[in-house]
C-alpha cells in the first residue's frame, strides 16, 4: 500500500444486508458495513449487542444468517483471546504466525517487532510466564509486521497499560496513513480524527 492509495478511497470490505441470530437472539438485521482505505470504524454497544460476533462474521469465522460480505484475500483479526501458543515464546509465536501466512519475514523484522512492543527482554520466555499485559503486547507484534489491508480488532485496548495503548494508537495511525483500514469493537472512544461509529443494540 502507498500513501497515494488513500486518496483513491478503495473499499477494503463491503457487507450488505447482514443478519445474524445467536442462541435465538437477533443481534443485527439488514446491517450494512463498508470500510474504505484510510478508515477507522468503531463498533459501540453494550455487552451482548453483537460487536464481537459482527467482527467474527466479517473475518469469515462465523456465518451470518443472511447477507453478502466482500472481504480482502488477507485480513488481520485479533480477538479477545491472544491467539498465542502459551508454550512458545513471543518470538516463536510471531515466527509461527508468519509461517502460517506463508510470509517470508526476516529474523531482523521479527526482532524489531518484538522490540517495538517492549518485549525484547522476554522474547524467549514462554508466554505462559508472562503477565496479561505482556501477552497482549505479544499479540500486538503481529500488527508491526502486518501487510494486511484490513485489521479487525476486538477490544484492542484490553489489558494494555498507557504505553502499550499509545503504541497501538500509533500503529493504527500508521496503518491508516498507508491506506489500511481498521474496525475496532470497543467500550472506550479511541480518539482518532474522522472516525466513524457504528452503534449496535441501540
Amino acid at each position: 500500500m502507498h500513501r497515494a492509495d488513500v486518496l483513491l478511497k478503495q473499499p477494503l470490505i463491503e457487507a450488505n444486508d447482514l443478519s445474524c441470530t445467536v442462541a435465538g437472539q437477533l443481534l443485527f438485521d439488514r446491517l450494512d458495513v463498508t470500510v474504505l482505505s484510510g478508515d477507522v470504524l468503531e463498533l459501540w454497544g453494550p455487552n451482548g449487542s453483537g460487536k464481537s460476533t459482527l467482527l467474527r462474521c466479517l473475518a469469515g469465522l462465523f456465518s451470518v444468517d443472511a447477507g453478502v460480505i466482500k472481504r480482502p484475500e488477507h485480513l488481520l483479526y485479533l480477538g479477545h483471546r491472544s491467539g498465542l501458543n502459551e508454550s512458545l515464546s513471543p518470538l516463536e509465536n510471531l515466527r509461527w504466525y508468519t509461517g502460517l501466512r506463508e510470509k517470508n519475514t526476516s529474523s531482523e523484522a521479527l526482532s524489531t517487532a518484538i522490540r517495538r512492543v517492549g518485549l525484547e527482554g522476554y522474547k524467549d520466555a514462554p508466554c505462559r510466564t508472562l503477565s496479561a499485559g505482556q501477552v497482549r503486547r505479544a499479540s500486538l507484534a503481529r500488527l508491526c509486521i502486518s501487510d494486511s489491508p484490513l485489521w479487525l480488532l476486538d477490544e484492542p485496548m484490553t489489558s494494555l497499560d498507557d504505553d502499550a495503548a499509545a503504541l497501538l494508537s500509533t500503529l493504527i495511525v500508521e496503518h491508516r496513513s498507508m491506506g489500511g483500514g481498521s474496525i475496532c469493537a470497543t467500550h472506550v472512544e479511541l480518539g482518532f480524527p474522522e472516525t466513524r461509529v457504528l452503534e449496535l443494540g441501540a
